[in-house]
């Protein structure tokens, strides 16, 4: 319901991960705060959770693959639970993230379950991904954005811990590494090994140790694996030299470190034992969810504490995730713009934002700021289309818009040659100089470049094909919500 200038729609977030599953309703209030703009310019001004599910342990068939019919069942039940059908959900969002999007049903599962109602983000998020994602939910970007300083959160689950670090709000860097409390699992009624996990191998090897499924466990075996992986996640975050150990754990490239850390934040399942570590340990506490993850988080605890190391406590820890997706639709007139109509349309591509204030005046810093924003959204070997947000209205010259078209190409050089399309979205109105600034460098190539449109980091953009004789093209703009968003 609304008016055209407000809306109130209803919103779901999924999160599949690798140890467990949530779903979260949520009222989202959609205002256009520029109602004497020629294009709408759209804010999400108000956000209500009204219902939140237990945190489901993800389920995973007898093929390590996640178990399709399993989470339709879970995702059903939650919407009646909820009180809501499908039918009246507006938008929304799903996450698949850690160990279980690498499973080889990953995509196939997002895509069914976008199709329960509405029009769905729909994201498979890799380590660099979900970093992003992770330091959005807990609040980390929030508290760099607000102390104007450089914050890491660390997203530790079952099976990856994910570093994002952000300043003044925005994502500056990201790795993922391969430790999570759910690496290794043991039966807390026996305290014998259930599974055991091929990154979990080269850590046992590491910490000479041989345990195998069967074996019998001691409080202290378990205490130096946690140790040895919050080493891990220490000489990541720069502490020291990276160990065999570490560069093997690393799923990603390392983090530049051309920077100084100010705090450092952990979310995820571990975090709450992080923050609140048991004074007591024992094996039974330690194994209560089947796993190490308890004890992960004290050893990361201690470790930190006797490091010195800057702490500050998320605004959400295990839930430091999605809560949906607020979506408007803005039609672009098609005069300002340039669009390869053989591309289009396409559907759920992630927006950077590579430069946080006024855009360069020389083309090697704005291809080195673009390179960096893709680094923090895809490794080399797993890049998909991305879209290069760049905000503000500054005037720019003929010739400055030139130096930007040659700097935009070189800075997306692996899109290009990886077969992606360029995709530019402007709030400036040079749409259309600019992509024709594009394709007389590189006329082969295929380019979408829309304008008039506010973006931030993290976003989501559909473009359909354009329509009304090529004088309009449908831009739809999804912003990922979350608790800890600033609105």
């Amino acid at each position: 319901m609304g008016t055209s200038n407000l809306q109130i729609i209803q919103s779901v977030g999924i999160d599949i991960g690798t140890s467990t599953t949530q779903f979260v309703v949520s009222r989202l209030t959609v205002k256009n705060v520029a109602p004497g703009s020629l294009v709408p310019r759209f804010a999400i001004t108000d956000k209500e959770v009204t219902y939140k599910s237990d945190i489901h342990f993800t389920p995973i068939d007898s093929n390590n693959r996640v178990d399709a019919d399993k989470i339709f069942a879970l995702i059903r039940s939650e919407f009646n639970r909820a009180g809501v059908s499908p039918e009246t959900i507006d938008t929304g969002a799903v996450i698949i993230t850690g160990e279980t999007a690498k499973k080889e049903n990953a995509r196939s599962i997002s895509a069914k379950v976008a199709g329960f109602a509405g029009d769905f983000v729909v994201a498979t998020a890799g380590g660099k991904l979900e970093s992003i994602i992770a330091g959005k939910g807990s609040g980390a970007s929030d508290l760099s954005r607000r102390d104007y300083t450089t914050v890491a959160n660390i997203d530790i689950g079952g099976g990856t811990a994910n570093v994002g670090i952000f300043k003044n709000g925005k994502a500056l860097d990201s790795c993922c590494i391969n430790v999570g409390g759910r690496l290794l699992q043991v039966d807390q009624a026996t305290g014998r090994v259930i599974a055991v996990s091929e990154p979990m191998k080269s850590i046992l090897d590491d910490c000479d140790l041989g345990l195998a499924v069967g074996d019998l466990v001691t409080l202290e075996i378990l205490g130096r694996i946690c140790r040895r992986m919050s080493m891990v996640i220490l000489e990541c975050l720069g502490t020291g030299q990276l160990s065999p150990l570490a560069e093997q754990l690393l799923m990603t490239a390392p983090l530049r470190l051309d920077y100084d850390i100010d705090t450092v934040m952990v979310s995820g399942g571990v975090a709450d034992h992080v923050y609140a570590p048991c004074p007591s340990m024992t094996l039974a506490h330690a194994t209560q969810y089947g796993d190490i993850g308890p004890l992960f988080g004290m050893e990361l605890a201690n470790l930190f504490q006797a490091r010195t190391v800057p702490m500050a406590r998320p605004t959400e820890t295990i839930r430091a995730t999605v809560i949906g997706a607020g979506a408007q639709t803005v039609d672009v007139s098609g005069s300002t713009i340039l669009a390869d109509d053989e591309v289009l349309p396409f559907k759920n591509v992630p927006v950077a934002i590579p430069f946080s204030d006024t855009i360069p005046r020389d083309e090697t810093t704005i291809a080195k700021g673009v390179t960096r924003s893709i680094e923090n959204f895809y490794e080399k070997d797993s890049l998909d289309k991305i879209a290069i947000g760049l905000t503000g209205t500054q005037y720019l010259s003929f010739k400055e818009i030139q130096v930007l078209a040659r700097g935009l190409l070189k800075g997306l050089a692996p899109i290009i040659q990886a077969g992606f399309p360029v995709i530019i979205v402007l709030e400036a109105d040079i749409g259309k100089v600019l992509g024709q600034s594009m394709k007389a460098i590189n006329s082969r190539m295929n380019i979408v470049c829309v304008d008039q449109l506010l973006v931030t980091e993290g976003d989501y953009v559909d473009i359909g094909k354009s329509i009304a004789g090529g004088t309009v093209v449908p831009v739809v703009i999804k912003s990922l919500v979350f608790e800890t968003k600033q609105i």
